[in-house]
């Protein structure tokens, strides 16, 4: 859905010219969520920004569904493209329900569709519209502003979401919960979404494949346990911090470490999910352990066996993602061990 071939970005300062971008290319599946991640200055919300032109490249392409966002009329591709920033952007003298339906009025929308709409995605944003949809974002809490702004980035039901650090400005309370939603919804309409955040667990919560920068580069770029298994390099083990040991064993799925089944294994015995977590089959097992039986068979959506651990192999997997933190000890990692 979204590609970007070797795109820079310079801006100059005080006659330098000065990289906020430096030919990094990426591709984002129809339908994923890919955050961006890395500390301050590392490029990523420049990147974001390339994608409906609120930044312009210096070089290379950025394309999407195959056509080059240069060639496009600015103003339809962003209409074409939701948008979340902090704190909503709402407008303080238009109702919940006209700030949702801001791009369909731009759009020529009747009232009563447009009302409709907004309606709709309240509800699927937790917001009862027949509690909010009248009233003004001075009536709102911060979580339930940055509800209203992700309703109205899907207001078009456009394929594309760029969401900008939505949940950096609340509680840390509200911003759980804002996840917990955001999963959701995604889960129910599958946008195409380019999420920038500096919180490595949100990054890992949220996302499909994390896309580490530095400098203005990419570091490393995949799913959320290659990560945590494979890191590239020392940089990117010192930005997931000590707990990564814990974070693999969360995030690291038995689908992700299954082996094919052997020669002369009978089937048999409780299959359990793939995309159950590492960290939740060992819970399983600790409950349910003499029903599995010689080993764990790992099955699809559907509970058809796919794949095979032995205990040994699902043992080794524990050992080699708890290592990680084996120089820096902590409770939550103890706990783990304990599991």
């Amino acid at each position: 859905m979204i590609t970007l071939e070797h795109v820079s970005k310079t801006f100059t300062s005080h006659g330098r010219t000065v990289p906020a971008v430096d030919d990094i290319s990426l591709e984002v599946g129809e339908g994923e969520l890919h955050v961006l991640i890395g500390p301050s200055g590392s490029g990523k919300t420049t990147t974001m920004r390339m994608i409906n032109r609120l930044e312009t490249l210096t070089t290379g392409r950025i394309l999407i569904d195959g056509r080059d966002i240069q060639t496009l009329n600015v103003v339809e591709l962003r209409r074409g493209i939701g948008y979340v920033i902090q704190q909503g952007g709402l407008f303080p003298h238009f109702t919940v329900a006209d700030n949702v339906a801001i791009v369909p009025r731009l759009l020529g929308w009747p009232r009563q569709k447009r009302r409709q709409r907004a309606e709709e995605l309240l509800a699927l944003v937790g917001l009862p519209p027949e509690q909010f949809a009248d009233r003004y974002p001075r009536e709102l809490s911060g979580g339930q502003q940055q509800r209203v702004g992700v309703a109205r980035a899907l207001a078009v039901d456009p394929p594309i979401v760029l969401m900008d650090e939505p949940f950096g400005a609340v509680d840390p309370i509200t911003r759980k919960q804002l996840q917990r939603e955001l999963r959701r919804i995604q889960e129910e309409v599958r946008k195409t979404i380019v999420f920038v955040t500096h919180d490595i667990a949100e990054a890992f919560l949220l996302g499909d494949r994390i896309v580490l920068m530095a400098e203005g580069r990419i570091v490393q770029n995949g799913a959320p346990s290659d990560l945590l298994r494979n890191p590239a390099d020392p940089f990117v083990t010192a930005f997931i911090g000590e707990d990564r040991g814990l974070r693999a064993l969360q995030f690291t799925s038995l689908g992700d470490v299954a082996q094919p089944v052997p020669p002369g294994v009978p089937p048999g015995g409780m299959v359990l999910p793939g995309t159950l977590s590492i960290l939740d089959a060992g819970r399983e097992l600790g409950i349910h352990g003499d029903a599995i039986g010689e080993g764990i068979w790992v099955g699809d959506d559907v509970g058809n066996p796919t794949g095979y651990l032995t205990y040994q192999q699902f043992a080794a997997v524990l050992g080699e993602t708890l290592a990680a933190d084996a120089e820096a000890p902590h409770d939550e990692t103890a706990h783990a061990i304990h599991l």
